[in-house]
């Protein structure tokens, strides 16, 4: 059981500079990857209340990402044929605890954890498509059937047998869930109670010379919020088109990018840049 909650937020306009579905596509895949390999618990897109950022454009991000986080043998149950699905072959493997490689019956452990859908009751029980050949069972006939769910493997002679466990107690890192979030950035920082929220920003404090205060709150933290602007408007410019200062409404305003290059920083490249330096500064306070 982890026992910090990590989530990012960004804005529903991160692909709006970006015309064609299979570049959105693209795009939205390389952020589900850094939320994966820096072991992010969700990804929250927030409404920015720009033109740019279309509720379709949001509505895009959050069916990507909830497609690339389902494991490949559940997709066909939990997803239907969708316009924003048409170029999903492109979306890279996330590689993760919960994307088995393994479908064969024999390979499975007592003990192991699968995510599942449940399929059917019978006598027996609720059979679950784990991904192997042959459904398991789950004892207690009262599953809810066309439901995603997370098992924990305590039978392996046939049928497998698995009981229902929640997901946040799966030790281990175990996928993001994600959340479209209609409110504003301000809305957001006001009804989620986040203990720590850090803004990326290019008009930020270096890391450097915030780096102690933020290690001490990051100790003490159960929830934390990282959040990331737009390609047209930063986190500086979308809180003040709320009426707000940013440094008033987060605990730090941070550059992880100091000496950037390049004119801007694409989201996608300041979710990897961001996250693997606070994963690096930050992870050792644990």
């Amino acid at each position: 059981m982890r026992l910090r909650k990590l989530s990012v937020a960004v804005p529903s306009s991160v692909v709006s500079d970006t015309p064609h579905l299979r570049e959105k596509t693209y795009k939205v895949g390389l952020i589900g990857r850094a939320a994966a390999v820096f072991c992010v618990d969700e990804v929250i897109i927030f409404s920015d209340g720009s033109k740019a950022g279309r509720r379709s454009d949001a509505v895009l991000m959050a069916t990507l990402l909830s497609y690339m986080e389902t494991p490949q043998y559940l997709r066909k149950h939990v997803f239907k044929l969708r316009p924003e699905l048409k170029y999903a072959g492109i979306l890279p493997p996330l590689r993760t605890a919960h994307h088995p490689l393994m479908r064969k019956t024999e390979g499975l452990r007592i003990g192991e954890y699968r995510e599942g859908v449940t399929l059917s009751a019978t006598r027996e029980g609720t059979t679950v498509d784990i991904g192997v050949e042959e459904p398991a069972v789950i004892r207690d006939a009262s599953a809810r059937l066309g439901k995603r769910v997370t098992v924990k493997i305590t039978g392996i002679s046939r049928p497998v047998e698995v009981r229902l466990v929640d997901r946040g107690d799966v030790p281990g890192y175990w996928g993001y869930c994600v959340t479209d979030e209609s409110r504003s950035f301000g809305g957001l920082l006001k009804n989620r109670n986040f203990d720590l929220t850090v803004a990326t920003s290019r008009q930020g404090s270096p890391l450097a010379d915030v780096l102690e205060k933020m290690r001490d709150k990051w100790r003490g933290a159960e929830k934390v919020l990282v959040a990331f602007g737009a390609p047209t408007r930063g986190l500086n410019e979308i809180a003040a088109s709320e009426g707000l200062r940013l440094r008033d409404v987060v605990d730090f305003v941070v550059n992880t990018i100091p000496g950037q290059g390049t004119e801007t920083v694409r989201t996608e490249e300041a979710l990897f840049a961001s996250l693997a330096v606070l994963n690096v500064e930050l992870g050792r306070a644990a």
